[in-house]
């Protein structure tokens, strides 16, 4: 796991994924994929953005059917959830050499595991005030028809522009039926 986050070994640094989204360097491993900050080639001033790329694990045509469902699924409702300032928009969604990627709005700021400290007491208004924040971000996505199934610390980022909780990473989500 650690090789893979130093960026002067990682396979996928310096490769142009679609013909326009430059790897700048890895940002996280997951059980079902990594993320790399990346640079958009094809916007003026190569805005930077985040390419998660989703593990297949297998060329198996089954497997790849199922993970191309969840890939569908994910760029669906990143889509549907549109351009709330609380949830990176969605770029792009595609395959490059029989790997699926989404390309999303990238978010500066420090997630909220990093802000929290291990064993710290807060104060009644810092929780009130965090669990306001994060409410009215899930509010909308329920609104949505979405449920997001992993809301912890570490998927929600402090924006650093305006101290704004950003909801991340819906890899698994579940669409209300």
């Amino acid at each position: 796991f650690t090789s893979l986050l130093n960026p002067e070994i990682h396979p996928m640094l310096g490769r142009k994924l679609a013909g326009r989204y430059a790897v700048v360097k890895p940002l996280a491993e997951g059980g079902f994929g990594e993320t790399f900050l990346a640079e958009d080639t094809h916007l003026p001033d190569s805005p930077q953005c985040v390419v998660k790329k989703l593990k297949t694990g297998s060329q198996e045509p089954a497997l790849l059917q199922t993970v191309r469902r969840l890939f569908d699924s994910e760029a669906k409702v990143l889509h549907q959830l549109g351009d709330h300032p609380q949830i990176p928009r969605l770029l792009a969604h595609f395959e490059d050499e029989e790997e699926f990627y989404l390309a999303e709005e990238y978010v500066e700021g420090e997630s909220l595991a990093d802000e929290l400290l291990a064993g710290e007491q807060l104060e009644e208004g810092r929780v009130i005030q965090l669990l306001h924040d994060i409410l009215e971000v899930l509010s909308f996505v329920h609104e949505q028809q979405v449920i997001h199934r992993d809301i912890k610390p570490s998927n929600l980022i402090r924006r650093k522009r305006d101290r704004k909780l950003v909801l991340i990473d819906f890899g698994a989500v579940k669409q209300v039926t």
